[in-house]
């Protein structure tokens, strides 16, 4: 089977990548940009390339000939897109519209004219906003943020195509992804990397937020859990972990594991990011057979390995 992965360099797309690369051949896309320095994107695609089934093609979406591309393609991941709450306010937010909306337009259009099997868009629990108790994908949308309202565009635009073209589309909502590869703006890697340095820890509002953190292994298998799924088509999934903690209780883990005391240093809560994020998974466990297993602590351990020979830190 050919697969399309869009943003293929990125923290999720390269895990899916090697993944899938054992049974299948996929097309990477990525342009290497967003908060991820390039040069770790270009090391992520060296280690792809080593694959006998992996082919490269860095550009973006916008200028590609994706006509070509897609008709090659029996399914597509579309990983591609600009992360982050808070870097989309203000002057950024065209890149986020460029990139999370406009982008997943034109892969749609080149969908509807070479109709592949599977269009598998990745969504974010950041559609949800501000909510309480879990949250079931039935659930009203009210993002928080401009990042989360032009996933939520993505998501409109895949079930529009759905409808007018047929374009099979499953739509997976992450939940707070970490683990090896995360992304250096993300908390855990920034929290991991400040501790080994010494730095102070910087906390967004008093600590006591909760997410539901999954690691990037529980979410692996739910993302290939819909691959020839013909149940998942036209379906929403929440992709969430094992376990909620509160960033307190994260800060308290990496303690431990790291030998250290962390310096805490607190800060105005982030504007546009929930108080709490909770999924209920009981749809992915009911369709998909989705069971994530790894416990935070555990996934903790293994990203602070992944970072300490990142920067050298023994």
């Amino acid at each position: 089977m050919n697969i399309l992965v869009t943003g293929a360099a990125g923290f999720i797309g390269s895990h899916v990548c090697e993944a899938l690369l054992p049974h299948h051949h996929v097309i990477g896309i990525d342009s290497l940009i967003g908060p991820t320095p390039k040069a770790m994107k270009q090391k992520t695609i060296e280690t792809l390339n080593t694959y006998d089934r992996f082919t490269w093609i860095e550009g973006d979406l916008l200028s590609l000939p994706l006509d070509d591309i897609v008709q090659q393609a029996d399914v597509i991941y579309h990983f591609a897109g600009m992360p982050g709450v808070r870097t989309s306010w203000g002057t950024s937010f065209d890149l986020y519209t460029t990139n999370n909306i406009l982008a997943t337009q034109r892969l749609l259009e080149a969908c509807k004219q070479h109709r592949p099997k599977q269009f598998i868009y990745t969504s974010t629990s950041s559609v949800y906003g501000e909510t309480n108790g879990r949250v079931h994908e039935n659930t009203p949308p009210t993002p928080l943020s401009p990042y989360g309202m032009t996933k939520l565009a993505g998501e409109h635009l895949c079930r529009i195509y759905e409808s007018a073209f047929h374009v099979p589309i499953t739509i997976l909502r992450y939940f707070t992804v970490y683990g090896p590869r995360q992304r250096p703006d993300m908390a855990f890697h920034r929290f991991i990397w400040q501790m080994l340095f010494d730095e102070p820890i910087t906390i967004f509002g008093d600590g006591t937020q909760t997410r539901d953190f999954t690691y990037i292994s529980d979410c692996v298998n739910g993302t290939l859990a819909v691959l020839g799924n013909e149940k998942a088509i036209g379906e929403t999934f929440n992709i969430g972990g094992k376990e909620r903690a509160s960033v307190n209780d994260v800060i308290a883990m990496l303690e431990a594991l790291i030998g250290k005391q962390a310096k805490k240093q607190y800060v105005n809560q982030a504007i546009g990011e929930p108080k709490h994020t909770w999924a209920d998974i009981s749809k992915a466990e009911n369709m998909l057979a989705y069971a994530p297993n790894v416990p935070l602590r555990e996934g903790l351990r293994h990203e602070v390995e992944y970072i300490r020979s990142l920067y050298g830190r023994s």
